[in-house]
């Protein structure tokens, strides 16, 4: 047994994250300001896009991004049910209504296949979301959100890194938002980031993003002298601070870096678990660059003595934290009660949901710790076997 507790989706820290912090913090400017907007700009030239804006999370960035495409109630948006709960939450805190498609069961992503016979005239926009890091399949998804004139916001929470055929994820869609949550392979704490090409939205996505006014507080408030500012939009307290920013600039520029050595233990992983028929491990997919956020296994239930909680217990016995991502939405009391979902509406999302299991994986850890957690799997699937 391993003699320390391995935490599930600890951040990596290191000495420079620090020293930017303490800099922001003797500076006396913690808001938003110079910091921040020089997050943006490092963060749009990573990307390759035209404009990006730092938010508070990744929620926040899919809420405004939806508000300045006009999403409103009676309005239907097409997502997954296999993501985290705030990419519906998001939906209908605009008054639409979450239309969920199944998903792909070999690589947990949205199915093309089953988008269009969910459009309805109530259709406005379809969210992607690229599950664990993998890309969807965005050129079937944009192709259909084209023909039948629909946006596409992708919830690329987890897919900072990522890459769909020649196309960097962050320019694909109308508008992209990205989380830097703190298990995320870049994290602030809190914070996100939303993406786009579209100049006719991003003035107002900005301008939203702070109460929509017309001048944020660092331009009030700066060297320059306090500015008069008016307020245009209604609009909402989404903005980042400098302080989050301080985390996200070093951390942004170890990303490439930080994405080979997620590589490489995800290999170690792969190879380790190969040929172990109690479990199924991600697919590997061509024509893609996955960002390696999750490294999830599946548990095969009718193969062991154990349940995914159960495994999952057991783990952590054996001192190795994990994560599940996620317990389909559709299934959620919330939304159970709100629309009637049941089990066996969304089969394959059912499918993951019960069996996946979502082991350590951070830029952070050692190969001492990778096999710690390949110990620890193997022991698990080895003393329950049926």
């Amino acid at each position: 047994m391993r003699k320390d507790f391995l935490v599930f989706g600890s951040p990596q820290i290191c000495q420079e994250d620090i020293d930017e912090m303490v800099d922001t913090l003797k500076s006396g400017w913690w808001g938003t300001g110079p910091k921040t907007y020089l997050f943006e700009e490092r963060f749009r030239e990573y990307v390759g896009c035209q404009h990006a804006i730092a938010v508070n999370s990744c929620t926040a960035g899919m809420h405004l991004a939806l508000t300045v495409l006009g999403v409103k109630g009676g309005d239907e948006v097409i997502t997954s049910p296999m993501t985290f709960t705030s990419t519906a939450g998001a939906i209908m805190h605009c008054g639409a209504r979450p239309v969920f498609v199944d998903i792909e069961r070999d690589t947990f992503n949205i199915d093309p296949e089953r988008i269009e016979k969910a459009i309805t005239p109530r259709t406005k926009v379809i969210i992607p979301v690229h599950m664990a890091g993998r890309p969807c399949k965005m050129d079937e998804i944009m192709d259909m959100a084209r023909r039948y004139n629909l946006f596409v916001v992708e919830d690329a929470a987890h897919a900072t890194e990522a890459w769909y055929k020649d196309k960097k994820i962050g320019n694909i869609g109308d508008i992209t938002a990205f989380s830097f949550y703190v298990t995320k392979n870049l994290a602030t704490g809190e914070g996100g980031m939303v993406t786009t090409n579209n100049e006719e939205l991003v003035e107002e996505m900005r301008l939203r993003s702070l109460h929509g006014i017309s001048k944020d507080a660092w331009k009030r408030y700066s060297v320059a002298g306090f500015q008069p500012y008016e307020t245009i939009y209604l609009g909402y307290k989404y903005n980042m601070m400098d302080i989050q920013a301080s985390l996200g600039l070093h951390q942004l520029a170890r990303l490439e870096n930080n994405h080979k050595l997620r590589e490489k233990y995800w290999k170690m992983y792969n190879q380790a678990f190969q040929g172990v028929p109690q479990l199924i491990i991600p697919v590997e997919e061509r024509g893609i660059r996955h960002a390696h956020h999750l490294y999830t296994i599946l548990i095969r239930p009718e193969r062991l003595r154990i349940n995914r909680n159960e495994f999952i217990e057991a783990l952590r016995v054996e001192n190795i934290g994990t994560g599940i991502h996620f317990i389909a939405v559709h299934l959620h009391k919330y939304y159970r009660e709100t629309f009637g979902f049941k089990r066996g509406d969304f089969p394959n999302a059912e499918f993951v949901s019960d069996r996946t299991i979502s082991l350590p994986f951070s830029a952070a850890l050692t190969e001492g710790d990778i096999d710690d957690v390949v110990t620890a799997v193997r022991k698990t699937v080895a003393d329950n076997i049926i």
